[in-house]
């Protein structure tokens, strides 16, 4: 039995069984007068400045409070369309943070469009978000900036979708001597808000804080105050981070599966005092909060682990746990709802949401590349360097095509082809297909797709909100390709680089 299960045990049963009563009993001492501090003080004084004195609590911490408290009264945990209990804010403001209900609940339809319910928070997101990692980019056929407030203007003023989800980073590729520079997508979408004087509330804006060792308690307050000022706005409603603070083989865009004990322990990682502390993650994310600089926060390429750890030393420390996790989810990536992330973000459990990214695969689900391969899978280099000069889309070019090779190991291209015939065999497209079933999974709060042109995004707007489910035959005959090979991205006949010396199955991260 767990602690948050014994913690539910009513006084009485416990009564009726002194074993168990004796057993207990150490380590309820063990916890009291830290427990008994912990709620003196949040009870006295919520602030972040406050919390900053107290010393810090473990995970652990956090699963003996809510031990205790099924003993003593005030557990945390409540249930998932309840207020739970949690101190702290969630939103600026001056309201105490609270449970607002279960994760991907959905609460109203607006043009059509469905719109739910983000983590425990009361940020309510459209099930389709609109991806800006290559707006204004150097990429070929990157979408300019009239073509980015066209794009918001189709899918926000007309279609419903409030989700707008960028980063610091953005847009992607850039430099390298050309006109585009990271924070220009964040540019854009502060221009078109002031140009369409649309009001603030209408719009949900994520955007992340770049990962690994950037992510410090100084960092995470300036990189968030450069965010506010190229986004133009006097609040973030989900501020994330864009990668794990810490080593894990999650932050290579999940093409890693192994964890690699010696990478965790290098230098990188472990120079100047590690990684920062799950603590003061929490912990600056909250000042934020305070300070009225976010409502919310959220974790991307992050793991179960990841996921737990935050919430669980979040609410230890009394403040807001994050809202959201970031991940790559496609029909040849499910990796999310089978290796804990599902589990740990259920509303029964952390109460968190999911935004999937890649949903078509780098285009590899639209099918374009089923009857003539991407040019780095080319059998010669002739073939290849004729396809790099008329790409069709990422996958044809050398950047991304060898950055996204995951999605085209002879697993995933097999189980594409298949996912295709059950496709036209249901008289829709593969795109359809693919993002009607990712809107249909119960993990997925809401599905960010990126798009070079207006008629890609008309169509990702008709899928969504089409109201029909995909039929349990339909959603029977994917499950039977899927359970041919549950992991088709990180399996390959062809391990090691490309001829262009690139894309290596399982590669370790620094």
């Amino acid at each position: 039995m767990t602690m948050e299960r014994a913690a539910t045990t009513t006084l009485s049963s416990r009564k009726k069984n002194m074993t168990t009563t004796m057993t207990v009993l150490p380590l309820l001492l063990s916890f009291f007068s830290a427990h008994a501090f912990q709620v003196s003080q949040m009870a006295t004084n919520n602030n972040y400045n406050r919390l900053q004195q107290q010393p810090r609590r473990s995970v652990l911490m956090g699963a003996g409070g809510g031990f205790l408290g099924g003993f003593f009264g005030g557990g945390e945990r409540g249930p998932p369309n309840g207020d739970g209990g949690m101190i702290g804010r969630a939103n600026a403001g001056d309201k105490p943070f609270k449970r607002s209900g279960p994760t991907n609940e959905i609460i109203k339809v607006v043009n059509g469009m469905k719109r739910r319910r983000l983590g425990g928070s009361d940020i309510i997101v459209s099930e389709l978000g609109l991806g800006t990692q290559r707006w204004v980019s150097s990429d070929f056929n990157a979408p300019n900036e009239e073509d980015c407030f066209a794009f918001m203007d189709e899918a926000i003023l007309k279609n419903g979708v409030n989700l707008l989800d960028t980063a610091e980073q953005y847009p992607i590729p850039s430099g390298a001597g050309g006109p585009a520079r990271e924070g220009d997508t964040e540019l854009v979408i502060g221009k078109w808000m002031r140009a369409r004087n649309v009001p603030r509330r209408d719009v949900v804006i994520a955007t992340k804080i770049t990962g690994g060792r950037n992510v410090t308690p100084r960092n995470i307050k300036k990189d968030c105050e450069d965010s506010l000022k190229r986004l133009g706005t006097d609040y973030i409603d989900v501020y994330q981070l864009h990668w794990p603070q810490r080593y894990s083989p999650q932050a290579n865009w999940g093409q890693s599966l192994k964890y690699n004990i010696e990478n965790d322990n290098s230098p990188y990682w472990r120079g100047g005092g590690g990684p920062t502390s799950f603590e003061d993650l929490c912990l600056a994310m909250e000042g934020l909060i305070q300070e009225g600089k976010i409502r919310g926060w959220g974790l991307c390429n992050d793991n179960a682990y990841g996921l737990t750890a935050c919430t669980r030393t979040a609410k230890a420390l009394g403040v807001t746990p994050p809202c959201s996790i970031q991940g790559d989810f496609s029909l040849i990536d499910r990796k999310s709802e089978e290796n804990g992330v599902a589990e740990a973000a259920s509303p029964f459990n952390e109460n968190v949401g999911f935004m999937s990214y890649n949903a078509l695969a780098g285009g590899m689900l639209t099918g374009k590349y089923i009857d003539k391969p991407a040019a780095l899978d080319e059998k010669s280099r002739e073939s290849a360097m004729s396809a790099l000069q008329n790409p069709r889309g990422r996958m044809d070019t050398r950047g991304w095509g060898g950055t996204l090779y995951r999605y085209r190991t002879e697993a995933a291209q097999s189980a594409i082809r298949e996912y295709e015939k059950i496709a036209v065999a249901n008289g829709m497209s593969l795109t359809e297909l693919s993002l009607r079933w990712c809107k249909q999974r119960s993990l997925i709060t809401t599905t960010l797709v990126g798009h070079s042109n207006m008629k890609q995004l008309k169509e990702s707007i008709k899928f969504f909100q089409n109201k029909d489910p995909l039929s349990e035959q339909v959603m029977w005959d994917i499950d039977v390709v899927h359970m041919k090979n549950r992991t088709p991205i990180f399996s390959s006949n062809r391990v090691g680089k490309d001829w262009l010396g690139e894309g290596e199955i399982g590669e370790p991260i620094p």
